[in-house]
């Protein structure tokens, strides 16, 4: 896998968010809400993922969790210490205490979810200091392009079902 050269963070921020939308565009292509996620490690994306909660009947199975479950995998230990991790959509409560619990470094998304949100949005999970370990954030890394995607999935999700209604 290709490494990037961390020297220029805003850079390397947009490289891997890219990264995270194209997952978000996979998960969109089977008709799960399209969020898209990779861990990245020493500058190389060690692991992918996007929603499939809909496809494996689980409603666990979210970007973030399973891009975390990889990344463990990959570097054979449950704690992600010096990982990034980069997200479409601000994460869920679930997923912000995943981040948590695997001592994941950074977290950067994309745009903010004023519903579920948990990392500054509704909560803020992942620099609360009731916990042992704090998450550094950067929000609105590809904002629009994070926001166009989920907006317009669920745009033409509601004009079906009206459409489907008026039947």
């Amino acid at each position: 896998m290709r490494k990037i050269n961390l020297r220029n963070s805003d850079v390397a921020d947009e490289f891997f968010m890219n990264a995270a939308l194209l997952e978000a565009r996979k998960a969109e292509l089977k008709g799960e809400v399209p969020v898209g996620c990779v861990v990245v490690s020493e500058g190389r994306i060690i692991s992918r993922g996007h929603n499939l909660s809909i496809s494996l009947k689980d409603p666990t199975a979210h970007a973030e969790i399973i891009a975390i479950k990889k990344a463990a995998k990959a570097l054979k230990n449950y704690r992600l210490t010096n990982c990034s991790i980069y997200v479409t959509i601000e994460p869920c409560p679930m997923c912000a205490g995943a981040i948590v619990w695997a001592r994941i470094k950074k977290l950067c998304f994309g745009a903010s979810d004023s519903r579920t949100g948990s990392c500054g949005s509704i909560l803020d999970i992942v620099q609360n200091n009731s916990f042992n370990h704090n998450v550094e954030v950067k929000k609105g890394v590809l904002r629009c392009e994070s926001k166009n995607i989920i907006t317009n999935f669920f745009k033409i999700k509601r004009t079906l079902n009206s459409s489907r209604q008026k039947k």
